[in-house]
């Protein structure tokens, strides 16, 4: 029996798609408030801005960041379609977001569950409980897809 995937993931595939469509990488992110609102969602724009940062949780965290009028999330989640990079970690812990829910794991560049692994670190000031494998078939087919048609 398939699982139904929630909102936010849904909401993150449909930016990770919107992203591909761009010809950016297809990673979506969605920020959740405590009340369960989706308050923030982005997909990658690293072309688009010419911006290297431009990853789909730091638009999402700016987002929501500005969108609450402070740059702390604090009992918010986050909701990704590929596992977070060390940047984007360290922008999840820095925004204290409590919890990270991500589809896909990134082996090469991935630092939650792999690699770097930064909320392991004991400098890591706060540390959000970690999600994987929701929606990861989708979010696998999406990449692969996308990676096969540049190559």
């Amino acid at each position: 029996m398939k699982q139904k995937l929630p909102e936010p993931m849904l909401q993150a595939l449909a930016e990770a798609e919107a992203a591909a469509a761009r010809g950016e990488v297809p990673v979506g992110a969605v920020i959740v408030s405590p009340a369960g609102e989706i308050i923030a969602s982005a997909g990658n724009r690293t072309l688009q801005h010419k911006d290297p940062t431009a990853h789909a949780e730091l638009l999402a965290i700016r987002q929501a960041a500005q969108g609450v009028g402070s740059e702390r999330l604090m009992n918010c989640d986050i909701y990704v379609t590929l596992e977070p990079c060390a940047m984007c970690a360290a922008a999840i812990s820095f925004a204290r977001i409590r919890r990270v829910y991500f589809a896909a794991s990134d082996e090469k560049m991935g630092a939650v569950e792999n690699g770097l692994r930064f909320f392991n670190h004991p400098t890591c000031h706060h540390v959000p409980e970690v999600y994987s494998g929701i929606g990861e078939t989708a979010a696998q087919s999406l990449l692969i897809n996308f990676f096969r048609l540049r190559r």
